[in-house]
């Protein structure tokens, strides 16, 4: 079977937080999408569009930037869920689900996305193993500096 670009371009990818906090007030952090890049190293910019999407600018280790637009398509603070669609060099979905986990929160991070940027989808195939490890040192930072703003450093 031939695989085509756009399945190399296609990225699924799932993380477990847990952090030291109850599930209310983690959420009350990730709620606030402008606040990240003051905890979370590489996104380096969020700008508000209006209540419910924003613009994101973001990179990691590797020498460029992704900007995506994030629409809210779910904020539901009982069921401790926040997701958004997005579109721009990433087009796809992420989504937040909190839940109690010992005497802290269960944070699963699940996203799935289409990469659109023009050089990562020229770099499908031989960068995909770089491109998920980039992703990965990015969420061992978030989780990182979302500790320290729930432990109050």
């Amino acid at each position: 079977m031939k695989r085509t670009t756009a399945h190399w371009s296609h990225y699924r990818f799932d993380s477990v937080w847990h952090l030291p906090a109850p599930p209310g007030a983690v959420y009350a952090v990730l709620e606030r999408p402008e606040e990240y890049p003051l905890w979370w190293p590489q996104i380096r910019e969020v700008t508000a569009l209006d209540g419910g999407s924003g613009i994101a600018r973001f990179r990691s280790l590797l020498p460029y930037d992704l900007v995506v637009t994030a629409r809210e398509r779910r904020r539901d603070r009982a069921a401790g869920i926040l997701e958004v669609a997005m579109s721009g060099d990433l087009d796809g979905w992420a989504r937040w689900t909190l839940s109690a986990y010992g005497g802290g929160t269960r944070a699963l991070y699940e996203q799935e996305v289409e990469v659109r940027k023009p050089l990562m989808r020229r770099l499908a195939l031989p960068g995909r193993p770089v491109f998920r490890a980039n992703h990965a040192l990015m969420m061992r930072a978030g989780r990182r500096g979302l500790t320290a703003v729930l432990n109050g450093v």
